[in-house]
């Protein structure tokens, strides 16, 4: 069971973009090996480097590398999919679009930093260009990797029985599940007066009159875009795709022609005002400049006052947490389940290690069925919120067992099925692509016969 759930959490470690930011030029010690090619797949190519430092970031997740060779299996299981995703017609080519969201994130970290030079070095970058160019690799290894292990698996599915089986079968090797929680939370984003509004909307305008004046876009937005995403950029995002961003902001930017400057309009990330630079097909160029609706001292106090009496409706039994979620609840994610809080996993549990601190540090001392007191938060897209949870459940620690964790054994059960669909997959495409691995995995016992070709 093990191996056959190894590569689904390696291709999970290798999904989080974070975790592979080391891959720089690290400083070489005595005894180190020069960088080079360990495997070929098709035209994919495997770096030493790649495979150390995933090792090295799965053991930083708490993952057993212990068998390099299995670990390398693993890697190079997903380098194939990546090249036939990237032959698949059926998967959409998002170069371009992936290349843009490179550049976005580049700057949201660089916005962390304050300055280019300090963000290189403790990334271990030599340049911009490595870095972004890194991104830029591990965004597209995650998508088309994505991709094809959806597409082979998409039809996957499992039975009551076929549930039960894995668990009579797997039952001594399951986890331990940690301490958990089960929470439905009601969030509240504090309302703007309209004379703040008024005040936002008139500096919007006011950086309007100085472009039409003289002032190129680009330099406003650099110097008053609260986007990180965009600001360094000049406020520019290119090959948006048509729904990727906000209603309001989309509907506003297709409405202009090439070049027009948009009023300001409001989304749920504040006001902004936007120019079109460029429309093609389904496709478009645009520049923002985002003033965030950041909440005063006196509008939180007058949303924790408007939750709170929500809550004293609750505990007073005239109406349901439920019913309060679906009514009142900013929260898109949740209002429409009760106002239920999902883990990583999908499920409604969540391990109290895996909780944000402002909401473990707000659940502290309570008891199953208790209401916290209102608090204020930031963790709904760095906005400033209100918001009250329930304590649904709370399951101590324990072994997994199919009469209390059944969901979670189903979808066990169904990564094992998915996994097999993938190695046959797999076995079914080697005879058709080329691969290379390097004499220093000769001794790799490998659970398929990798080696066509062997280069030194």
């Amino acid at each position: 069971m093990n191996k056959n759930v190894k590569f689904t959490l390696l291709f999970s470690l290798m999904l989080v973009f974070f975790g592979t930011l080391n891959k720089a030029q690290t400083h070489l010690k005595k005894g180190d090996m020069i960088d080079g090619i360990a495997v070929v797949v098709g035209d994919e190519i495997i770096l030493e480097s790649d495979i150390e430092e995933q090792a090295n970031f799965a053991k930083q997740q708490g993952a057993s590398v212990a068998n390099k060779c299995e670990f390398v299996e693993s890697i190079i299981n997903n380098k194939l999919l990546i090249y036939e995703a990237k032959r698949d017609t059926l998967i959409e080519n998002r170069s371009a679009a992936i290349k843009d969201q490179a550049n976005q994130k580049y700057a949201q970290i660089l916005g962390q930093f304050p300055d280019e030079k300090t963000m290189l070095s403790t990334y271990k970058f030599r340049t911009s260009y490595e870095m972004k160019n890194a991104i830029e690799k591990i965004d597209a290894d995650n998508y088309y990797g994505q991709m094809k292990f959806g597409r082979i698996t998409d039809k996957a599915d499992v039975t009551p029985n076929e549930v039960t089986d894995f668990f009579n079968t797997f039952q001594y090797q399951l986890p331990e599940v940690k301490d958990e929680v089960s929470l439905s939370q009601i969030v509240m984003y504090p309302k703007l007066t309209d004379a703040h509004k008024d005040e936002i909307i008139a500096r919007l305008n006011k950086i309007k009159q100085d472009i039409l004046a003289g002032e190129s876009f680009e330099s406003q937005a650099r110097i008053y875009s609260d986007d990180p995403g965009s600001a360094a950029k000049g406020g520019l995002y290119t090959n948006i795709a048509k729904g990727k961003m906000v209603k309001p902001f989309e509907a506003a930017a297709l409405n202009l022609q090439e070049g027009e400057m948009s009023d300001p309009v409001e989304s749920d990330f504040g006001y902004h005002l936007i120019q079109l630079v460029k429309k093609s097909g389904k496709q478009y160029d645009a520049r923002h400049i985002l003033l965030k609706a950041e909440p005063n001292a006196e509008e939180i106090q007058t949303a924790k006052k408007e939750l709170d009496s929500i809550r004293t409706l609750i505990i007073d039994g005239k109406m349901s947490f439920k019913d309060a979620a679906y009514r009142f609840s900013d929260d898109k994610q949740t209002k429409f389940n009760a106002g239920i809080i999902s883990g990583q996993d999908g499920s409604d549990k969540i391990e109290k290690l895996n909780l944000p601190p402002t909401i473990s540090y707000q659940i502290a001392g309570h008891n199953k069925g208790d209401i916290t007191d209102v608090f204020e938060d930031t963790a709904q897209q760095d906005r400033k919120t209100v918001a009250i949870i329930k304590i649904d459940d709370v399951i101590a620690a324990h072994k997994l067992d199919i009469t209390t964790d059944y969901n979670r054994i189903k979808q066990m059960a169904l990564n094992k099925k998915k996994n097999e669909m993938v190695e046959k997959w797999v076995k079914e495409k080697l005879p058709n692509v080329f691969i290379s691995i390097n004499d220093r995995y000769k001794d790799c016992t490998f659970k398929t016969d990798w080696r066509k070709t062997v280069t030194k």
